[in-house]
């Protein structure tokens, strides 16, 4: 099972590829000092280090992505927070109901299990 660094790394490399950015210029952006904003990056990108919280947000607004896909543990679930992040309010609230509705159509949807996926492919683009 892949940890919570390790997710976040994997996450971090793919959307700033994704982005066109270098590791310097996602550093600079996101208000690290520009003499360590490579090798910062470099270290989350790797696992070596984590970030806070604020600093994570900073990254996330830079590359126009939620921070919560950081946090997807599959693929799917990263695209679905990609894309619902793009999405204007009252589709937002067409896509949950829609999802409530294919819910209760599913047997055994009302247990909510949790389940983790396949760890993220970070050569997976972003649509």
């Amino acid at each position: 099972m892949m940890t919570a660094p390790t997710i976040f790394a994997s996450r971090l490399k793919q959307a700033r590829l994704q982005a066109g950015l270098t590791q310097m210029q996602l550093g600079v952006a996101a208000h690290i000092d520009e003499y360590s904003a490579s090798a910062r990056i470099n270290q989350y990108e790797r696992g070596k280090h984590w970030p806070d919280f604020g600093t994570e947000e900073r990254l996330a607004k830079v590359m126009g992505i939620p921070a919560a896909f950081f946090y997807a543990t599959d693929d799917a679930l990263a695209e679905w927070i990609f894309k619902f992040d793009r999405l204007n309010a009252r589709n937002r609230a067409r896509l949950l109901k829609m999802a409530d509705d294919l819910a209760e159509g599913t047997p055994g949807a009302e247990k909510s299990e949790k389940r983790i996926g396949s760890p993220p492919s970070p050569g997976r683009t972003l649509r």
